[in-house]
C-alpha cells in the first residue's frame, strides 16, 4: 500500500504528513544557516577580490552566483542522502520521501528544487498549497512527486 492511498509503506503505522507551518519553521531554520554561510561567502570573496583589487560589482555577482549553487547543492544532496532531510527538516523531525515512502533521487530533489521557483513566482501560492491539500503537499511537492512526513 501506498502513502498515496492513505496507508502508509512504513513498517511503524501510517504516514503523518508535514502541514505548513511544520515546513515553514523548517525553511526559517534553513534559511537562517544558508545566510551564515552566504555571508562568509560573501566576506571572503569580498575580501579576496578586494585584496586583487577587482571590480566590486563583479565580486558582488560572482558570491551571489556561489551562493545561488551552494544553496540548491545544499537541499540536493541533504533531500536526496540517507537523512532525506536538510538541518531545518531535521530538527523538527521531518523528510523528504518519494510517493511511495522511499527515498528521492539527486533528480528528482534537483527538479523539486526548481519546482520552488514556480511556487514563489505565483505569490507563493505554490508553497500555501501545503496548508490545504489532503497530503500536505506544495505545488513543487505535487511536480516532483515528493511528500513531506514526520519521521
Amino acid at each position: 500500500m501506498t502513502a498515496e492511498s492513505g496507508s502508509a509503506p512504513y513498517t511503524a503505522g501510517t504516514v503523518r504528513y508535514a502541514g505548513f507551518w511544520v515546513r515553514f519553521v523548517a525553511a526559517i531554520i534553513d534559511s537562517i544557516l544558508l545566510s551564515v554561510v552566504g555571508f562568509v561567502i560573501g566576506f571572503v570573496v569580498g575580501l579576496v577580490g578586494g585584496l586583487a583589487g577587482a571590480d566590486p560589482e563583479v565580486g558582488e555577482i560572482f558570491a551571489g552566483l556561489l551562493g545561488f549553487v551552494i544553496g540548491i547543492a545544499y537541499y540536493v544532496v541533504m533531500q536526496s542522502s540517507s537523512r532525506q532531510a536538510t538541518f531545518g527538516k531535521l530538527a523538527l523531525g521531518l523528510k523528504v520521501t518519494d510517493i511511495e515512502g522511499g527515498r528521492i533521487s539527486a533528480g528528482t530533489a534537483t527538479a523539486r528544487e526548481f519546482s520552488k521557483f514556480l511556487s514563489a513566482l505565483i505569490l507563493l501560492i505554490g508553497y500555501i498549497m501545503a496548508a490545504f491539500t489532503p497530503r500536505k503537499q506544495a505545488l513543487h511537492d505535487i511536480i516532483a512527486k515528493t511528500l513531506v512526513v514526520k519521521q
